[in-house]
């Protein structure tokens, strides 16, 4: 036990801290912990928002998404990201408060550059979709078309490793419609 007072401190201090810390340690990760809070509210007052998941118009809480082929890729990342946002997908238009409309979704490759021996070197990857957004009474988006594209090259004597690229590449630019059209909406 502690028996005189110096040693009483040093006994009660032990027996407060777990082992290995100190008075010092711990002022010190309240120090941490304040400018860590601190950080965070102002980052918050600013507006700063994290990617993820962005707001939508009050109008889309209940939307249905009008599509001609409900297995494209971009149809199934734009219904998780919306249902990521908290929007409530509904199977038919009369539910729904907001359509939103896919009006055209087309993917493909064009030949960019060939070689002396009229192989094909270098091709680009291209998306392009036409949507819109509406209520029973007005377009809250006038129909609008995105496209975007990636090139890349070509060497015939990897043909697995190019197409898993070329797929890879087309996913990368659906996500990147996506997020540009959740930015878009979210402006509304």
């Amino acid at each position: 036990m502690c028996s005189d007072l110096l040693r009483a401190r040093t006994c009660a201090r032990r027996s407060w801290f777990p082992e290995g810390w100190s008075m010092s340690s711990f002022e010190f990760s309240l120090k941490n912990a304040f400018v860590a809070a601190l950080l965070l509210v102002l980052l918050t007052s600013c507006g700063f928002q994290m990617r993820g998941a962005r707001s939508v118009p009050a109008e889309m809480s209940s939307t249905y998404i009008e599509t001609t082929d409900r297995h494209s890729l971009f149809y199934r990342r734009m219904r998780d990201s919306l249902r990521a946002a908290g929007i409530e997908l509904v199977e038919s238009p009369v539910e729904a408060n907001a359509t939103f409309s896919i009006l055209s979704d087309m993917t493909g490759q064009r030949v960019l550059s060939v070689s002396t021996r009229n192989v094909p070197r270098e091709f680009e990857v291209f998306y392009t979709v036409v949507y819109s957004l509406k209520t029973e009474k007005e377009f809250l988006l006038d129909p609008q078309t995105q496209t975007l594209t990636r090139d890349y090259n070509w060497d015939e004597t990897q043909v697995l490793g190019k197409e898993k690229e070329e797929q890879l590449m087309r996913e990368a630019i659906v996500d990147d419609l996506v997020r540009t059209i959740l930015i878009q909406l979210s402006a509304l």
